[in-house]
């Protein structure tokens, strides 16, 4: 799953945008505080920022500048500043491109989509492997030694999140609040529900004991 990382000081667009992307399968991750925008945004490990240029602090100018010195995470502009010198100055910082508010929610995807491709490519960030298992990003599914199998949006997202963090033991509470970030919003019994689901299907495939359980503290892959 792409990590879309928003930096916008106006609190109502940043939600909205954040909706609609998730709606599309994005994961989002909102910057709200600005002392420290730039290490912020770069501890977050993304796949491209979306970027106002009317911040407190530090304008966007010079977040495109600071963040283009450290990492070649693709950056698009999104500002009401929408003069030819505002576009010419952000791509002369680094920016990938450039769209002015108001803007079409399906245009700005497409955007995103098109840089996305065009950046990472299909295997950088479309498939996950743990040991022999992939889990493909792109259709939400398991294949292991030529077997293939489908996965909820739960099951998806809980074996994403412990193959990102494999060898960590990941607790209950950490997962139930990974899949609430992404508004899919589960209780304690859905939880197990879906961890036991998704187990049945790692066995299926051949894929036994790949989630371990430590009692009292959670699950980890090893």
């Amino acid at each position: 799953m792409e990590k879309i990382i928003i930096i916008e000081d106006d609190e109502k667009i940043r939600q909205e945008l954040k909706n609609f992307l998730v709606n599309y399968d994005y994961e989002v991750v909102i910057i709200d505080e600005f002392e420290n925008v730039v290490g912020d945004a770069l501890k977050e490990k993304g796949h491209l920022i979306l970027l106002d240029i009317n911040l407190p602090i530090y304008d966007g100018y010079y977040i495109c500048r600071e963040i283009r010195k450290k990492s070649d995470i693709p950056i698009i502009v999104v500002t009401s500043r929408d003069t030819e010198m505002d576009e010419l100055m952000s791509m002369n910082l680094g920016a990938d491109d450039f769209i002015t508010k108001p803007y079409n929610t399906q245009i700005l995807l497409a955007h995103i989509n098109s840089i996305l491709k065009r950046a990472y490519k299909k295997s950088s960030i479309e498939i996950l492997i743990y040991e022999k298992l992939e889990l493909d990003l792109s259709k939400n599914s398991i294949c292991f030694d030529n077997k293939e199998l489908d996965l909820t949006k739960n099951e998806f997202r809980i074996l994403n999140c412990l193959i990102k963090n494999q060898g960590k033991i990941v607790s209950r509470g950490d997962l139930m609040d990974y899949l609430w970030d992404l508004d899919l919003f589960v209780d304690d019994n859905t939880l197990t529900v879906n961890i036991n689901r998704l187990r049945k299907k790692l066995e299926v495939v051949g894929c036994k004991e790949y989630i371990q359980t430590k009692r009292g503290l959670g699950y980890i892959m090893p």
